[in-house]
């Protein structure tokens, strides 16, 4: 008449045994399925502390702020020159903040001068910001892609030529 319960037995649950098992498409063999992973934060922005001194090129896809010397070129996503740096050589990044000195060109798609910037070459540009009390000495020039290195194709030049006749000989 009355029946001892299983509810504190381990076991499947009457409910689960009704049901046919499902199976687990990441256990099956030769799947290349990968669960999605949550995109990695940000890293810090490498930073070269003032006592530093750098001579060569440094190059990079993340984010760097420069305190000390850097003789030589230097290329990434978002430089900050600090105020106490200097650097001698060209600068190319997507966004460059200028605080402190430099002696070169500077390429960059945002380029802004603070007013403790001072610059000494031409700078190149899609959009600029040059804060009041910023030196600067050369010329400024926008271009819509100032990354490419300024190499532009002429239309009938010399450069146009060659791909012109090497197409022409297929």
């Amino acid at each position: 008449m009355f029946s001892k319960s299983k509810i504190n037995e381990p076991g499947p649950k009457a409910d689960d045994v009704s049901k046919p098992a499902m199976p687990d498409p990441m256990k099956s063999a030769g799947s290349d399925y990968k669960p999605a992973t949550p995109p990695k934060a940000k890293p810090p922005a490498s930073v070269l502390s003032a006592d530093l001194h750098v001579t060569g090129n440094i190059k990079t896809t993340g984010d760097i702020q420069v305190e000390g010397t850097v003789e030589g070129d230097i290329r990434a996503h978002l430089l900050t020159i600090g105020e106490s740096a200097t650097i001698k050589g060209e600068v190319i990044a997507d966004d460059v903040v200028v605080n402190g000195r430099i002696v070169g060109r500077v390429r960059g798609l945002k380029v802004r001068l603070t007013a403790t910037a001072r610059v000494e070459g031409d700078i190149i540009h899609k959009t600029i910001a040059i804060e009041s009390g910023a030196h600067f000495e050369g010329s400024v020039q926008r271009q819509d892609d100032p990354l490419n290195g300024g190499k532009r194709p002429q239309p009938g030049g010399a450069a146009a030529a060659p791909a012109h006749a090497a197409a022409g000989n297929s």
